[in-house]
């Protein structure tokens, strides 16, 4: 089946939550680990739209930076902004050793005080 068809055969919940992840730039693994659940979970309810049990809720808010009414619906998810260059690069940056950030950081203030 391909994607395109998965898509127009996805519940409205469970799009939302396809289109809320995409949003926050999360794979369907990453989501996991920040909730604390399966990814089969995840997968489970972006598929059938089946909303998450009420104690994950909360959670899953968090990870996705919206609230709980708006993963259910209640209200329109309020907009990301897509991601800009400087922020690829610092989330780039944050995945190097301490010393290597550090000297980034140095540079950044340097720069940000010369202005």
């Amino acid at each position: 089946m391909r994607k395109s068809d998965l898509t127009r055969q996805r519940p409205p919940m469970a799009q939302r939550l396809v289109e809320l992840r995409q949003q926050a730039g999360l794979t369907q693994t990453e989501l996991a680990a920040a909730v604390g659940v399966a990814v089969s979970n995840i997968a489970f309810w972006e598929l059938k739209g089946t909303p998450p049990r009420g104690e994950v809720l909360p959670a899953l808010a968090k990870a996705l930076g919206v609230s709980v009414d708006a993963i259910l619906g209640v209200t329109p998810p309020k907009p990301v902004a897509p991601k800009s260059r400087l922020q690829e690069l610092f989330q780039a940056t944050a995945k190097l050793p301490r010393r290597k950030q550090q000297k980034i950081a140095e540079v950044v203030e340097a720069l940000l005080k010369a202005s």
